[in-house]
């Protein structure tokens, strides 16, 4: 009897963490597929750990989430062109952080308005491994509820914080808002400034429900519709891979004035008009 108790409790923990491990799904991309993907890395002894996404959007310019650095860079790098965190890659470019612009109004409490603005230190190098993205403008059409959608990062693979070396992708469907804001979704957190996505599926996996997300370390990645940044990785429950947790991104075209201001801002007077 105490054997029969033991093998099912065994048999319980291998479904529970092949449940776990189906969870977050993906793929692995296809190496420099896309060249727009940062990943911002924080020192750690001799070496520097990943620790957010990011993507490039103009010569010098990365875009995140606030959330990522929101006491300033703190001595972090954002390394571009890279496939594999731990390999090295010729194809590699590491920058420091020249400026760091959080958005004014960025809310702790539910992560309302999370972006952020990178001033790389100087201008990468244009290769077939780092090249910018588009991003959604106002006045520009976002994905409807249903629309795929595709995320990426370095993210973890599971909520045991099991992470990948080498950059995973995902396919996605945006959810709609009056679910996402509902009570048993994330209520009155969930804001006109979010979009939420995961994909709840049945297949490959033998399982009541599979669920597809971003998960721990994706943070200030892109979401892309088309081929156009339309959000920014912001966050989503406590778990990844929740149904009723989708994961939440920042809708990046509602802040077209606030980005034209930082990178690029007005030219300053001349002498001859401020005399």
């Amino acid at each position: 009897m105490e054997r029969e108790v033991l093998l099912v409790a065994a048999l319980f923990i291998v479904t529970l963490f092949s449940r776990t491990e189906c969870i977050v799904g993906g793929r692995e991309a296809e190496p420099h597929s896309r060249p727009y993907m940062a990943s911002i890395q924080v020192p750690e002894g001799d070496a520097l750990k990943h620790e957010c996404g990011g993507f490039v959007i103009a010569d010098q310019w990365v875009m995140t989430a606030v959330h990522c650095l929101p006491n300033g860079p703190n001595g972090r790098k954002v390394v571009l062109g890279l496939h594999s965190l731990s390999q090295p890659e010729e194809t590699k470019q590491t920058f420091d952080i020249l400026e760091l612009h959080n958005h004014p109004n960025f809310n702790l409490d539910n992560f309302d308005n999370d972006i952020s603005l990178i001033k790389l230190d100087r201008p990468f190098n244009t290769s077939e491994a780092v090249q910018a993205v588009q991003f959604l403008r106002a006045g520009g059409t976002n994905p409807e509820a249903g629309a795929e959608v595709e995320t990426a990062g370095w993210g973890s693979l599971d909520n045991l914080g099991s992470r990948p070396d080498k950059l995973r992708e995902v396919v996605i469907e945006v959810i709609r808002p009056t679910r996402c804001s509902r009570s048993d979704y994330f209520g009155s957190k969930f804001t006109s400034n979010m979009m939420c996505a995961n994909k709840v599926c049945k297949d490959p996996c033998d399982q009541p429900f599979r669920v597809q997300d971003g998960c721990d370390g994706d943070s200030g990645g892109p979401l892309l519709y088309n081929n156009v940044a339309v959000g920014i990785t912001s966050n989503g429950g406590k778990k990844c891979g929740q149904v009723k947790k989708p994961g939440i991104y920042t809708i990046i075209s509602l802040y077209t004035e606030w980005i034209d201001s930082i990178m690029a801002p007005p030219p300053a007077e001349t002498q001859d008009q401020r005399s």
